[in-house]
């Protein structure tokens, strides 16, 4: 018998989930494809169609609570990440999203549910009301991958996580207007439900967020014990909120989030990178629960009007709702086109779809059959869509980072400053940033753009874009900013692309940091007072091809004193070696380095390529 015929364990089971939603994503950062098409994949071919997995028969009933628990985290997560500091510019178009979009997006979505799919319009309205939500599950993956300038995706982030619960109460709303309807309830009850159910859910999450804020702040919670307080309490209010009103725990765990996220909590960023760990894995896990869960049979119930139904939603229902509510704004049309062609749905949409659905051919609605099937196409189809058109339509409308990865230079000075013109010189991205503004005099003098302050600053974080950055080097004279400053900063850029200058050896013993802070090791393990040594000597940055003829091997023969610094590759691909590490470099390559002043004699042009503007030596500052 084979592994299909008789199932998995349920631990066999959940292991599997565990390891193809996090291989899934691995393999997609190393391929740069979408982690959550990938996912995707992954799960259908492990589910419905080679049989390996299938959730109901292998893990059984827990499958719907786990999926529940796993969205209320995940919505605390983002509930967390919506600090009002956060919007700035940002904040109008969010307002308009979520008080004009929702209820404009609830009824576009309904006429394309009824018009497209020939739905009812009890079950168009209870499933249009769910189609509100945007993918708070597949936004935050897209996001990272695409890296868009910061208010398109502060817009797309803070809507989809708002609006998340907006469309699950929507859809009680509806579902409860239905039930008055074919049942024998009267409309005050069905309203005392809903009203009271909200409310008690709203009260929920504030005193629930305040209550943990002011806990943490006064220290009646050890440091140790903080996330699983938090954990315990995310759950409790959930298992309570969801008690009196189905769906409304949505609604109380992301309010909880959000009062947590401006209450200003010392330990609020630990908290926080936490929560991004297990939300990673939750997503990973639910996406392929989902996905290993389809059904093919009630796929073959759809009809072509699927198709004409998800396409109204993405070209149709969509973008009128997105430039209705965005109308009078000052957002730039190439932010508004952005927003409006990108609306994926995720996990939140398919279990709340599929639940109501039940509901609703339990009632004797027919039509509630179709809720299910429909929800996974529209899925499917905008996870794969957006998946592979989000960064190259924000990089036509020149909305993402750049295609070229750039260099955040936190330092300024007369060595610091030769090394971004250079940098600039071979067309790397840099921006320099200081909190003293003397330091940045020569580099604003040369046109090399700069930051006027505190890197590590909240205006630094709602002003800089950082997308637009692949590596962060710190070159202060300040050996534990340096360290401070790559340490805070790695969640951001990974702790493989953070470098900082040597550390002073003077008073190591007494004075030495951590080996486990800071970053890489950024100039050939040389200090800020040795590489300021080397500029007044009259050292200089140079950039210098290679060929076929010229190769590393007839550089490093010609150059026996220069230090190298940075190896730029075709489009873009930088490397900072390290002292004594050996580098790859093939006929293409560019190399950055800092040399000696050149002999005042005509070059060996048989020896080194000729340079071009490109690689002329940057001024020594």
């Amino acid at each position: 018998m084979t592994v299909a015929e008789i199932g998995l364990s349920p631990v066999s089971a959940i292991a599997l989930v565990g390891a193809l939603g996090v291989g899934a994503q691995v393999f997609a950062w190393r391929m740069q494809l979408p982690a959550i098409v990938l996912m995707l994949v992954a799960g259908i071919l492990a589910g419905p169609v080679t049989g390996v997995l299938d959730p109901a028969r292998d893990i059984g009933p827990l499958v719907g609570p786990m999926i529940s628990i796993a969205v209320a985290i995940i919505l605390f997560e983002g509930g967390m990440t919506l600090n009002r500091h956060s919007l700035s510019d940002a904040a109008k178009g969010v307002r308009r999203l979520v008080f004009v979009g929702a209820p404009l997006g609830w009824l576009t979505s309904a006429l394309a549910l009824h018009y497209g799919a020939g739905l009812g319009w009890d079950a168009a309205a209870v499933f249009g009301g769910i189609m509100i939500v945007t993918g708070p599950t597949v936004i935050a993956p897209l996001l990272r991958q695409a890296r868009l300038s910061r208010r398109p995706a502060a817009l797309l982030q803070w809507e989809a996580i708002l609006n998340d619960p907006i469309g699950a109460m929507a859809a009680v709303l509806a579902f409860e207007v239905v039930m008055v309807r074919q049942t024998a309830s009267t409309v005050g009850h069905a309203t005392q439900e809903l009203v009271v159910g909200v409310v008690v859910a709203i009260a929920l999450g504030v005193v629930a967020g305040y209550g943990i804020a002011t806990a943490f702040k006064r220290g009646w919670v050890p440091e140790y014990m903080k996330v699983p307080v938090l954990f315990v309490v995310l759950l409790s209010i959930f298992a309570l909120s969801d008690a009196v009103l189905h769906e409304s725990g949505l609604l109380a765990v992301t309010i909880m989030g959000v009062v947590i996220a401006n209450a200003g909590l010392p330990s609020y960023e630990e908290l926080r990178r936490f929560k991004e760990h297990a939300t990673v894995l939750l997503v990973s896990g639910v996406f392929i629960l989902l996905a290993a869960s389809l059904d093919f049979a009630a796929l073959g119930q759809l009809t072509w009007r699927a198709a004409l139904f998800v396409g109204l939603v993405i070209f149709v229902a969509r973008p009128f709702t997105v430039i209705m509510s965005l109308l009078g704004t000052d957002i730039p049309w190439r932010e508004r086109a952005l927003i409006a062609l990108t609306g994926p749905r995720g996990v939140v949409l398919v279990a709340v779809a599929g639940l109501f659905g039940e509901r609703l051919a339990a009632v004797g609605i027919a039509d509630g059959a179709l809720v299910g099937p429909l929800a996974f196409v529209l899925v499917a189809v905008t996870v794969v869509l957006h998946g592979f058109t989000l960064r190259p339509m924000a990089r036509a409308l020149g909305l993402a980072g750049a295609d070229r990865p750039g260099v955040l230079l936190v330092g300024g000075s007369g060595w610091s400053t030769a090394l971004a013109e250079a940098m600039i010189k071979a067309e790397v991205p840099v921006l320099m940033a200081d909190p003293n503004h003397g330091h940045l005099r020569g580099a604003r003098s040369r046109g090399i753009p700069t930051y006027f302050g505190d890197i590590l600053s909240e205006a630094a974080e709602n002003s800089v874009e950082v997308a637009r950055y692949s590596r962060l080097v710190a070159v202060t004279d300040n050996d534990a900013y340096n360290t401070l400053v790559t340490t805070d900063l790695a969640p951001e850029f990974g702790r493989d692309n953070v470098f900082q200058l040597a550390r002073s050896k003077e008073g190591q013993a007494r004075h030495a940091l951590p080996v486990t802070l800071g970053g890489r090791v950024f100039g050939q393990g040389k200090g800020y007072d040795e590489l300021e040594a080397l500029r007044r000597a009259g050292w200089e940055f140079r950039v210098t091809g290679l060929t076929e003829e010229f190769g590393l091997e007839q550089w490093h023969a010609a150059h026996p004193d220069a230090l190298l610094f940075v190896a730029i590759y075709a489009k873009g691909e930088l490397r900072f070696p390290r002292e004594g590490s050996t580098l790859k470099a093939g006929d293409g390559a560019r190399l950055l380095h800092f040399s000696p002043p050149k002999p005042k004699l005509k070059p060996d042009t048989k020896t080194e390529p000729k340079s071009d503007p490109k690689s002329d030596p940057a001024p020594a500052g």
